[in-house]
């Protein structure tokens, strides 16, 4: 269980010096200015849960993360995991947590995976045969079997990346941070980690906490969100609720048939029987997308149907990275999201 108080944390940063003498100047008197890299994030994690934590670069998402799993101090709040305070790191904590990152790599390229996995039996105090049980379970549920005795150096990205998941995983740690796993991944290794992940959390239950800038992990793996932009979070909830509350609209695509087309020279114009239903994004040749409230789509498909000669027809919902752009652009200018 994660427990967040009012978290903060303020960087010292020297500030850039704009001109050539200010820059020389800036070599022997450095201007230094304070940068809030997270500021009062509260929020709860329960066991069992995998809750996505969702921003953009420099957002703050891996300072947060780096404080609860006790890498950095912050500068203000408190925070528990599993009744401890993180950065006071004791091996009480650390035998229950695990950090996984990426961009980050704590496997020895020179080394196979499974000698790399014997020194972490010993570090974590892991018996012999619960090791060798836990190696081989997971190996199986990602499908490198075969790779354990292959030097790190000479496995492909996604083969690393699920020797990784096996490192970090192997004392059976109850909190689980998950720092970008498949950013660089093929589509076919992103589902497997996917799969692997959903399977891991109904076997164990650990506390998850996801980063990531695809949009489909979040979908596949998180039933809750939290949107931090500039430090702070601003908004905390189910996916579902994002959809319900800031996806006010659905896209609704037809294919005409090629004896139905729509004037090409009226893009921008409502096609008959559409018209004050919804916004056109697209009207031309033999396809028509239109944007319309949630409380409209059927009338409008209805429309087109009656309308149109019609061989095929689509209802979307928009894209959720979309969708989360809207609330923090909400958030940003002080408003409401649209």
């Amino acid at each position: 269980m994660i427990e967040v108080e009012n978290l903060r944390k303020t960087f010292k940063v020297h500030k850039k010096a704009p001109g050539l003498k200010a820059s020389i100047r800036s070599l022997f008197v450095r201007e230094r200015i304070e940068k809030e890299a997270v500021r009062s994030a509260t929020f709860r994690v329960n066991e069992g849960e995998i809750v996505g934590l969702i921003g953009a670069n420099g957002a703050g998402k891996t300072t947060l993360v780096k404080m609860l799993a006790g890498i950095i101090h912050p500068s203000g709040g408190s925070a528990t995991v599993l009744g401890h305070v993180p950065w006071e790191r004791s091996n009480a904590l650390r035998r229950q947590v695990a950090l996984i990152m990426g961009q980050k790599a704590q496997l020895w390229w020179d080394l196979p995976a499974a000698d790399c996995f014997l020194l972490l039996r010993d570090i974590y105090q892991v018996p012999a045969a619960e090791h060798a049980a836990q190696v081989e379970r997971l190996a199986a549920m990602l499908g490198v079997e075969d790779e354990l005795h292959v030097q790190v150096r000479r496995l492909s990205l996604g083969e690393r990346m699920k020797m990784e998941l096996i490192a970090a995983l192997l004392h059976s740690p109850r909190v689980v941070y998950l720092d970008e796993p498949t950013i660089g991944l093929d589509l076919t290794a992103q589902r497997a980690i996917r799969n692997f992940i959903l399977e891991y959390r109904r076997e164990h239950a650990p506390a998850m906490l996801l980063t990531s800038h695809y949009m489909e992990d979040i979908e596949r793996l998180c039933e809750r969100i939290l949107v931090i932009r500039a430090g702070e979070i601003v908004y905390d909830g189910s996916l579902r609720r994002v959809v319900e509350e800031y996806a006010t609209h659905r896209i609704i695509t037809a294919h005409l048939r090629s004896e139905a087309t729509l004037a090409a020279d009226r893009p921008a114009s409502a096609p008959a029987g559409l018209v004050g239903i919804g916004e056109v994004i697209e009207s031309s040749g033999t396809t028509l997308r239109i944007r319309v409230p949630r409380d409209r789509v059927a009338e409008a498909a209805q429309r087109i149907l009656g309308a149109h000669r019609v061989a095929d027809l689509a209802i979307e919902e928009p894209e959720i990275g979309d969708t989360i752009e809207r609330i923090m652009t909400s958030r940003e200018t002080g408003g409401a999201a649209p």
